[in-house]
């Protein structure tokens, strides 16, 4: 893959006219292999035998539902995933959130910003994969190494890929390394929004990225919790 718009992209949905329409966007936007199931069942053929590097699912589906879909692609893959679906409540789009997907865009939606929102998440995974990382783009905590570039934590005997939604925050976070980083301003990275709604999900994002970098996420030495501020990512815990 050279470019982001040679990805191959997985959408969900129930509805024919739905899968028709976002082929047609999607295509329009410059995605050539755009990929369409109507059912989990046909989805998890789909996304075994073609591995897409993207996913848009929808919530209610015949033969399950959009949240569980998304819990058993992630057991096998961390690729950028988004929901797109009609059920706008508060507790729907956190609880998507919360279980991992980089996004959630309720209908009806624009066009355009689907595109670009779908574009930005591709971006932030795939563009630095294509060009070779510099120690600059690295950091190292304890035995764990961390490239920004590939999106990948490694250790001496394990590799693990960061979603999208966590490289953004731990990108934040080392930004601004040894300072603390406030909640309101990790979501509005994350999610371009002000911490209202999101404490739960940010607490969740911020427990899979311990469970990635830290050699015990229970008792972290890397990324502190300061009460009642935000967090904050320190690279020698002794000081």
């Amino acid at each position: 893959m050279k470019t982001i718009f040679e990805s191959t992209l997985l959408v969900v949905d129930d509805e024919p006219e739905i899968l028709i329409m976002l082929k047609k966007i999607l295509n329009q936007a410059g995605f050539s292999s755009v990929l369409t199931a109507d059912c989990c069942q046909q989805a998890r053929e789909i996304f075994g035998a073609e591995k897409p590097n993207g996913v848009i699912l929808d919530i209610m589906l015949p033969d399950g539902d959009g949240f569980s879909l998304m819990q058993e692609f992630r057991l096998k893959s961390n690729v950028p995933m988004l929901f797109l679906s009609a059920r706008d409540e508060d507790e729907n789009r956190l609880l998507g959130l919360g279980l991992g997907a980089d996004d959630y865009i309720t209908k009806p939606f624009l066009p355009r910003e689907l595109v670009l929102r779908l574009s930005g998440i591709l971006r932030r995974v795939y563009q630095p994969m294509l060009t070779p990382p510099s120690q600059d783009e690295c950091l190292v905590l304890g035995n764990v190494t961390v490239n920004f570039k590939s999106g990948v934590v490694q250790a001496r005997d394990w590799k693990k890929t960061l979603t999208a939604k966590e490289h953004a925050l731990l990108k934040k976070l080392w930004d601004n390394q040894g300072n603390i980083v406030t909640s309101d301003n990790l979501c509005r990275c994350a999610w371009d929004d002000d911490l209202y709604g999101y404490e739960n999900t940010l607490m969740v994002h911020i427990r899979r990225l311990r469970e990635k970098i830290e050699e015990d996420p229970s008792q972290p030495k890397y990324l502190l919790t300061v009460r009642g501020m935000g967090y904050k990512l320190v690279k020698d815990p002794t000081l």
